[in-house]
């Protein structure tokens, strides 16, 4: 009876639909030894467009670079980022769409002074809008799944201070000017859309620099940059000749032959003099070198002598601030601010409303000469207005009104 009795994993095969598991050494069916979805296969058929130490130049490109970008990203959201461990493969993007049929913010950057091609960064679109909840004020924990326009514009600002960064970065590395364009950011999502971006191709060739994100135990996934094959090389060119320029020595002046000396017997005859017009006219010579210019010996020269710093608070002295306490300013009082448009000015008309950015009863703004000085109530004396100052502002208001 114990013969005919089936195991537990046959059981679990046929609840699953699936046939009775193959005996030991049987070969497998067609199509299920092969691996689907997974960087190492699809990376094996591009063996030969980067080379080894290319990969290695782009991972250290990208790893400075993006160091850099997350410390941009961390003043940015207020968190400390981190974006480490770059993985350099080539794919193309049909295959990364098949490795990741997920939903990502896709942000085009171009190139526009020192290289020549683009540059396309790809973020999951739920870390997207844990980004954008931060950048609006957001604590990060709840971020609306639904990235909005303005999600969207938050996001795009982010990301266009991070990629400037990643600019600024080359161009140490390159030892020239790099300059990019103003980002495009798309939300594509890789399982249903077909056309990613327009800069590549379907089946291109790619160089996908994977890096691995982390926002102070918001974010921990991975980001991609994308870079076509012809942009990689030209980083990785510029990296290696630029390293080639620091290292090759400065070539050595050759030595200079030693004087012949006269002999003891037969002084040397003086030299002839030498017109001025002709001197002036005249090449520097001597063995290769200059002639060097006359130095004084005879000048006197004193040791520099410092009044020692005074640690007390300077006195600050106002003898003659009455000189310009007769100097007129203009004192406004504004009640408000608003945007329309040329269409809607024009569409302007007697009884017309135009409403404020201020609430009723809140204060309004006193300013001087058009600095932001205090903040005050309207009033009413007699049959005139009037503004009752309630608050003198801290310098760093006033700072924070000039910005």
């Amino acid at each position: 009876m114990s013969d005919d009795m089936i195991s537990q994993e046959e059981i679990d095969a046929l609840l699953n639909g699936g046939g009775m598991p193959a005996a030991e050494g049987d070969a497998a069916p067609a199509g299920e030894s092969e691996a689907t979805g997974s960087p190492d296969s699809s990376s094996s058929q591009f063996e030969d467009v980067l080379t080894e130490v290319e990969k290695d130049a782009l991972g250290e490109i990208g790893n400075i670079s993006m160091g850099s970008a997350a410390t941009t990203l961390s003043v940015l959201l207020g968190h400390k980022v981190s974006i480490t461990t770059p993985s350099v493969s080539v794919a193309t993007m049909s295959i990364i769409k098949e490795q990741y049929p997920m939903p990502y913010l896709i942000v085009e950057v171009g190139y526009t002074i020192g290289i020549e091609g683009n540059n396309v960064l790809a973020i999951q679109a739920q870390d997207a809008a844990i980004i954008a909840d931060l950048m609006m004020g957001g604590d990060g924990t709840n971020p609306d799944t639904e990235i909005n326009e303005i999600a969207m514009s938050a996001v795009g600002e982010s990301m266009n201070q991070m990629m400037g960064t990643v600019a600024t970065s080359l161009s140490t590395m390159f030892n020239k000017k790099i300059d990019i364009s103003p980002p495009k950011v798309n939300l594509i999502d890789f399982a249903t859309q077909d056309k990613v971006t327009e800069l590549v191709g379907a089946d291109e060739p790619v160089v996908r620099t994977s890096f691995r994100m982390e926002v102070d135990g918001l974010i921990d996934s991975e980001i991609m940059q994308i870079l076509p094959v012809p942009v990689a090389k030209e980083m990785v060119e510029a990296l290696t000749s630029g390293a080639e320029e620091e290292e090759a020595p400065a070539p050595e002046a050759p030595p200079a032959p030693a004087p012949t000396p006269a002999p003891a017997s037969a002084p040397a005859p003086a030299p002839a003099p030498m017109p001025a017009s002709a001197m002036a006219a005249a090449p520097a010579v001597g063995y290769g070198m200059p002639m060097q210019p006359h130095v004084a010996s005879n000048v006197p020269v004193q040791s520099a002598q410092f009044t020692p710093l005074n640690m007390q608070p300077v006195q600050v002295n106002d003898a003659n601030i009455g000189l310009i306490l007769d100097v007129p300013l203009s004192v406004t009082v504004e009640l408000g601010r608003t945007k329309k448009s040329i269409k809607e000015i024009l569409e302007l008309t007697n009884g017309s409303i135009v409403e404020l950015d201020k609430l009723a009863g809140e204060p309004v703004d006193i300013q001087v000469n058009g600095k932001f000085l205090a903040k005050g109530e309207v009033v009413v004396i007699d049959e005139n207005f009037g503004v009752r100052i309630t608050e003198i502002a801290s310098p760093a208001e006033r700072a924070a009104k000039l910005q």
